[in-house]
This record gives structure tokens, C-alpha cells and sequence, in this order.
């Protein structure tokens, strides 16, 4: 059997291409998932041990401040070679090309003789209290030089000019360093600095864990008393956990194509088999037994899925070393991490891989053993989905479709995410299982257009439904990719538009400029309409007033325009004369129900207007009419801006933050920044989803065309016969084109229904509890879901290429002559 089964891989390993190429693509996905995962959680363990080198106890503020107190107690610890005060203060810096001042941590120098501190790029430590040193990529980013003065104000007030001496090494930093200064100046310039944590580092032949005990002894209960290794162990996870929900999801995505892989390689070994089918009798015939037929062919699918999957963890390193080299060309704020190959993400992708292959292989392996010898001998028919097996698999289908589906929308009802995915994975299945009945009907039914447009076109549809099994597999693994794409694009699209809809309930208004105690320059309005990405600006006034004997500030502004900047259109029309919006705790601290009545009282002049609720906004909002009317001069102190969707959030904010120079203290406030974060993740996301099924779509087409290619070889004499009545090699070509197109369009099809139905019942389940309201917005993509079936249908016509041109190359008369 040995020979037998080199001499079958040899005599068909043509046919064996297309499982492989769908093993490689599946096992180098997973193994670039594993790989990338365990790289960068290698580096953030080696970048945060180096920086806590020769810390052997750490007292953290887990629960309550360190007092100094505390201090003095861990700086007599007898078993403690050094101790070390970890100071942070979070102040202002005036960098040179800034308007005003930006928000820079700062840390105490300590002894780094016995425990790890900064080093630095060029120059030097600070030592003296008017110095300081900045990260290297901070300074470069705001054009800051050694020897250059900087000016540093704590909130409180308190303002110190400090010399730059030295910029700090931070190239192997997670996220931005902060500066450092001297134990001195930090006392000058920031007295009520935090303190972060105490380190200590151990004497000779203490352990760390009997000197964190020492030091738990002696410092308050609530604090936290960490080893060392405990310590890093504890800001690793604080890192790594995004990782590892990361290298979740992109496990979760490797396991899927690994799915659809072992769809592709059941449907190849199935098909390879038939048409084996007469080579396998004459073995039974000449002696072999059903378990040596079985073995040699579960033997044949290891040898392919070794090989296959060992080329595709060559292929996953190759990926991954590119992707981490990629990486550190851009500041994604995270240190370089290099890349980093353990014993798991090489071995078990191989092993995934390998075993995939073989559970792929079971169900042809034992088909091929129930034939007797001498049935064998015949003509293999397709299977029926009349049979007693395919009846028992419909009935199973649809039992399985419709408790899914139930579940299905009673997670979605009940916003339970859990019983909702169940739901969507049965009656998935059920899909799958109903699939031999379901998509032939699918075929004809779209198929009867194009079947008028000739004789190729009949035969390709009659040639796509003739087999409704092997169909059903082919394109139940596009149908997956399809339906996780579709599923992928409809989620986040109705998520982002549920947040877009709660973030303009809850933050009205994109931003909001104000300044406090100044009166805005005449040319602040134009100013703010100059920056790119600003869409409205609309003035507003403030005025403090009076209200139910409480001091307050009422603010003004133009009823007409106000619906311009404030999302909220409903909240909007509630903004006329004679009405005031307040907010709830404004409501509550003025002890007064929605459309009672307020009265506002501005030195001389009284207004009486009806309250009613609004979020979001100002304490107490009017229209700048009424605001006349208590104030006839008052000044614009402020402006609400809006802002265009599609511009970048963060920039707009730094924009804005910057402008209007001749004002002192300028406040930005509003929704932007988170609305704008939530944004960059939602495309984020959608890039990585789609990306990352896009792989298992392009195992499905590796499928259609493997199918596409047997069936040519399976129909060999038959294509021959249609080419010896008259069918050009064009229309041979055209028919096996409209074949797969069909499968494709008709996968891509149903998978798009199935991606409606599960991204709005998820998003259902996901956000129907989470919003103020309890509303959910669903929403179609239409160019995406378009764009999924255009590249689904092209991607159909490109994977009959090859069988086509195969096909057409035959010469009739000697294909005539094939057995």
C-alpha cells in the first residue's frame, strides 16, 4: 500500500493542488495571528522588565494614597538595599510651536544605581532644579532643543522656566515618556505630585517575597503589595490585555478560514475519489481490505496536509516578520517589537492544519470503502438528495434552522449577545445542511435568464445543479466568507449609526469655544470658519444671572442657526422664544418640573420663561433674543462649531485648541473626541474584519475553481462530444464561465440576506440594552453590500479561467478516445 500511495500522489497530484493552496492560505493565516501576538506580547514583557530592572517589592496605590508616612516606613524596611519614591505630576508645557500650553507628565529622577531609571539619547540627566528632560520623540515632534528654555505650570498657578539638558532615550517606550526632573525642582514646581508607588530593591540573599512581606508589614492595609516579578506581571497585563482580545479575534477569524479550508478540502478529496473510484475496486479486488482503502487514503490527506500546512507556517513567519517590519515604520505609540517564534505559534498551526486535513478526508475516505469491488467497476452516479440520507439531513436542516432562528430572535428581543450568536450559529448550520435543496432551486431560478441566451448557457445551468451536493459543499464555503463579510459590514454600520444617534443625544453639539473673562476678538468667528474640517460656527453669549435665587449663567443663541451645529433636531425645535433648556441637574438643583416656569433675573431686567429638558448643552440655554432681553450688550464669549463626519477628529480638536491666539484661556469642550475615536475604531474594525475574511472568501474561490477544474476532467468525454456537435471553444469556455458565476451570485446572494438578518438581530442584542433609550438604528451599506457581490461575481468568473482554457485545449477526437 506503501507504493500504491506514492504512486496516487504523484499520478494525482495536479488535482490535490487546490486543497493545498487552501491549506497554506488557512494554516499562514493562523500561524501570522499566533505569530504577530506572541511578538508583540514578547516585546511588552521584555520593554516593561527592563524597566522595572532590579525591583524586587513594589507598595501600590491600588486602593489609597501613599502617605508620607508610608514612605517612612518602606524607606526603614532593614531588608531593602535602596528604596524608591515613583513621583508623577501632570502639568502644562509651552512648546514653541503651540499657541498655548499642552498637558506633559513628568517624573522624578531617582538613584539608578541599584534600580533601572531613564538613559538618555543625547545630553545628559537634569541635576539642578531649573532643568529638565524631555523624551526624544516628544522633543522632535514640538521642534525642541537641548539647551532651549521651556516653560512648565502646574494647574494650581505655579509657573517655572526650566533648561532643556537632555533628551531620553523612548524608542522602546509603550506609548509617550514622560519628562524627567530633579527631586528638587519637582518640589518647586509641582509640590502635591502623585505618587505612584514605592519600588524597593532587595539586600543580598533576600528573596522578593520575603521583602514585599517586610514591606506589607509595614505600610498601610490598603495599599497594594506586590514582588517584583508580581509587579511586572501586573503592567504587562495592563498592556497586553487589548492584545490578547486582539489575538482573539484574529484567532477567531484563522479558526473560520481553517473552516471553509476543510470545506474546500472535503469537497476536493470527495470528488477526487469518485473519480477514483475504479482504481480503488481493482485494489479491493486484487486483496486490499476496506481498512487498508481507508487508511491509504487518510494517509494520502496527512502527507498533503503536512506538507501543505508546513509551507503555510513558512508562509505565516514570512507575513508576519513583513508585518512587524511594516510596523515600525509608522508611531503607533507601542516600541518596536521584533519578531519573536515560540514553540505554539509554529507547532500549532501545523498541527491544526494537519488534523483539518484529516477530518476533511474522513467522510470521502469512508465513502470510498462501502462500494463492493464489482459495483465499483460501474459507473459512479451522483448522489440523490432523495435518498435516505439526504432526506435525514433536510430534516435535520430545517429542525436546525428553525430553533436557530428562534433563538436567534429571542436573543435579539431580550438583548442577550450569547443566545443571539447561538441562535445565528444553529440556524446557520441549518442553512448549510438544506443547502443540497436550497441552492440548486436558487440556481435555476436565477438562471433561467441567462439559460435563454442559448445552448452553453442550458448546459451550464443543467451541468451547476446536476450534482446537488458537490454544489452545495462549493459553495457553502463562499457562502461563509460572504455571510461574515456582509454580517461584518451590516454590524458596524448599525452600531456606528445607533452610537451616532446616542452621541447626539447625549453631546448635542460637535464642539463648544468658550472664553472665560475675555470678550472674543472680532476676528475669532472667520478664524475658527478657516479651519479645515470645521463645517458651521455660530456665536453664542453668556450671562450670569439669577435663577430661583441661585447664581448662574444663561446662554444665548441664534434660534435660527442653532439647528445648524446642535445634531439633535428635536432638541433644537424645542430652542424658541419663551423657552429655556435645562439641563437635569439644573432642573434638580433648581427644584423645578419640564414646563414649570422659570424666572431669570439679570440686574435690572426680569424674564420669565418655560423650562424644558435638554442634554448635552449649556446649564441654562435661550435664544439670543431672549438673552437680549436681559442683557442688551452682551458680548460673544464663545462659539458652537459642527464638523464635517469624514475629517479627522483629533486634528480638528488640535485645530481649534490652537486657535484664536489673543485670547489667554480658551476652553474646548464637546463630543468630538469621543465621537471621533469611536469612529476611527468602527473603520478600523471594518478594515481588519473584511481584511481578514476577505482571506477565507479567497479559500472558497480556490474551492469554485478546484470544483471547476474536476468537473472538467469528470466531463471529459461529454465537453469533447459538445465541441464534436458544434460548440466552439468560446461558447465551452462561456459555459463553464456562467457555471461558476452562478455559484458565486447565488453564494454571494444568500450570504448578503444572511448578513442583513444577523447584523441587525446582533447589533439587536449588542446595543439594545446599552442605549439611553433602549433604541437601536439598523442600517444598510449599500455600496459595500454592492461591492461585496460585484467582487464576489467577478471573482466567480476569474476561478474558471484556467478549467476553461483546460478544457478548451482538448481536441475533440482525442478526448473522444479518453476512458
Amino acid at each position: 500500500m506503501r507504493r500504491s500511495l506514492l504512486s496516487s500522489l504523484r499520478a494525482h497530484l495536479g488535482r490535490l493542488v487546490a486543497a493545498c493552496l487552501a491549506i497554506v492560505l488557512g494554516v499562514g493565516f493562523g500561524s501570522l495571528a499566533m505569530i504577530v501576538h506572541s511578538s508583540a506580547s514578547h516585546g511588552i514583557d521584555e520593554t516593561i522588565g527592563a524597566q522595572y530592572k532590579g525591583v524586587d517589592a513594589v507598595v501600590y496605590p491600588s486602593r489609597s494614597t501613599i502617605s508620607p508616612t508610608d514612605i517612612a516606613k518602606a524607606q526603614q524596611v532593614s531588608q531593602a538595599a535602596a528604596v524608591v519614591t515613583l513621583t508623577t505630576a501632570y502639568l502644562n508645557a509651552a512648546f514653541p510651536d503651540l499657541v498655548r500650553p499642552a498637558g506633559l507628565e513628568v517624573d522624578t529622577l531617582h538613584d539608578t544605581t541599584v534600580i533601572a531609571g531613564p538613559g538618555t539619547s543625547s545630553g545628559r540627566l537634569p541635576t539642578a532644579t531649573n532643568e529638565i528632560a524631555l523624551p526624544a520623540r516628544l522633543a522632535a515632534k514640538h521642534k525642541v532643543g537641548i539647551g532651549d528654555q521651556l516653560r512648565i505650570s502646574a494647574y494650581e498657578g505655579k509657573t517655572s522656566t526650566l533648561r532643556v539638558v537632555g533628551l531620553l532615550d523612548d524608542g522602546q517606550s509603550i506609548g509617550t515618556a514622560p519628562a524627567v526632573v530633579t527631586p528638587a525642582a519637582m518640589k518647586v514646581i509641582a509640590p502635591e505630585a502623585f505618587v505612584r508607588g514605592i519600588a524597593l530593591a532587595a539586600k543580598p540573599g533576600v528573596s522578593q517575597v520575603q521583602l514585599a512581606d517586610a514591606a506589607r508589614a509595614v505600610v498601610a492595609g490598603e495599599l497594594t503589595t506586590y514582588t517584583g516579578a508580581e509587579f511586572i506581571q501586573h503592567e504587562v497585563e495592563s498592556y497586553t490585555h487589548g492584545i490578547d482580545v486582539l489575538g482573539g479575534v484574529f484567532g477567531m477569524f484563522a479558526l473560520i478560514a481553517l473552516f471553509v479550508a476543510c470545506l474546500v478540502i472535503g469537497n476536493t478529496f470527495t470528488i477526487v475519489i469518485a473519480q477514483r473510484t475504479r482504481e480503488m475496486a481493482l485494489l479491493r479486488c486484487v486483496g486490499a481490505s476496506r481498512r487498508q482503502v481507508f487508511t491509504s487514503v487518510l494517509a494520502e490527506a496527512s502527507v498533503v496536509g503536512v506538507v501543505a500546512s508546513a509551507i503555510g507556517v513558512v508562509f505565516g513567519v514570512a507575513l508576519s516578520a513583513l508585518a512587524l517590519t511594516l510596523s515600525r515604520e509608522f508611531d503607533w505609540g507601542i516600541p518596536k517589537v521584533p519578531l519573536h517564534l515560540d514553540l505554539a505559534s509554529v507547532f500549532v498551526p501545523l498541527l491544526l492544519g494537519t488534523l483539518a486535513t484529516l477530518v476533511a478526508a474522513v467522510v470521502p475516505a469512508r465513502r470510498a470503502t462501502k462500494v463492493a469491488p464489482l459495483a465499483a467497476l460501474r459507473p459512479d452516479t451522483a448522489p440523490a438528495a432523495g435518498s435516505r440520507a439526504g432526506v435525514l439531513r433536510l430534516i435535520v436542516g430545517f429542525v436546525l434552522l428553525a430553533g436557530g432562528s428562534l433563538l436567534l430572535a429571542t436573543g435579539a428581543g431580550m438583548h442577550q449577545v450569547m443566545l443571539g450568536a447561538a441562535g445565528g450559529a444553529i440556524s446557520f448550520l441549518g442553512v448549510l445542511s438544506v443547502g443540497s435543496l436550497l441552492v440548486p432551486a436558487l440556481i435555476r431560478l436565477i438562471g433561467a435568464l441567462p439559460a435563454r441566451s442559448g445552448v452553453p448557457a442550458r448546459i451550464a445551468v443543467a451541468n451547476a445543479v446536476r450534482n446537488p451536493r458537490r454544489t452545495a459543499a462549493t459553495t457553502s464555503a463562499l457562502l461563509i466568507g460572504v455571510t461574515l463579510i456582509s454580517l461584518t459590514c451590516v454590524g458596524i454600520a448599525s452600531v456606528q449609526k445607533t452610537f451616532d444617534v446616542s452621541m447626539n443625544g447625549q453631546y448635542p453639539v460637535d464642539l463648544t469655544v468658550s472664553a472665560w473673562n475675555e470678550k472674543m476678538p472680532a476676528a475669532a468667528e472667520q478664524q475658527l470658519r478657516d479651519i479645515k474640517g470645521i463645517t458651521q460656527v455660530v456665536p453664542v453669549s453668556r450671562v450670569d444671572v439669577k435663577a430661583a435665587g441661585q447664581d448662574m449663567s444663561v446662554t444665548g443663541i441664534d434660534a435660527a442657526k442653532a439647528g445648524s451645529v446642535i445634531h439633535n433636531q428635536e432638541l433644537a425645535g424645542k430652542l424658541k422664544p419663551g423657552t429655556a433648556l435645562l439641563t437635569y441637574p439644573t432642573l434638580h438643583g433648581l427644584n423645578i418640573q419640564e414646563g414649570s416656569p422659570i424666572t431669570i433675573v439679570a440686574g435690572r431686567h426680569k424674564l420669565t420663561l418655560t423650562a424644558q429638558l435638554s442634554i448635552g448643552l449649556d446649564p441654562i440655554t435661550v435664544t439670543s433674543a431672549d438673552l437680549a432681553k436681559l442683557s442688551p450688550n452682551a458680548s460673544v464669549t464663545g462659539y458652537w462649531l459642527a464638523s464635517d463626519p469624514n475629517a479627522n477628529g483629533r486634528d480638528v480638536i488640535d485645530a481649534v485648541q490652537q486657535s484664536i491666539p489673543s485670547v489667554k484661556d480658551l476652553t474646548v469642550e464637546g463630543g468630538l473626541a469621543k465621537r471621533s475615536t469611536y469612529t476611527k475604531i468602527f473603520d478600523v474594525l471594518l478594515i481588519v474584519g473584511i481584511g481578514l475574511l476577505g482571506v477565507s472568501v479567497l479559500i472558497a474561490l480556490v474551492g469554485v475553481g478546484n470544483t471547476l477544474s474536476l468537473s472538467v476532467l469528470e466531463r471529459t468525454r461529454e465537453n469533447a462530444l459538445l465541441r464534436a456537435m458544434g460548440l466552439s471553444r468560446g461558447q465551452l469556455r462561456r459555459m463553464l464561465a456562467v457555471e461558476s458565476l452562478l455559484m458565486a451570485v447565488v453564494a454571494a446572494g444568500l450570504g448578503i440576506v444572511l448578513g442583513l438578518i444577523y447584523g441587525w438581530t446582533g447589533t439587536s442584542a449588542l446595543m439594545g440594552g446599552q442605549t439611553v433609550n433602549g433604541g437601536v438604528e439598523y442600517a444598510v451599506p449599500g455600496t459595500l453590500l454592492i461591492a461585496i457581490a460585484a467582487v464576489a461575481a467577478v471573482a466567480g468568473l476569474l476561478a474558471s479561467v484556467l478549467p476553461a482554457r483546460r478544457a478548451a485545449k482538448v481536441a475533440p477526437a482525442g478526448a473522444l478516445a479518453t476512458e
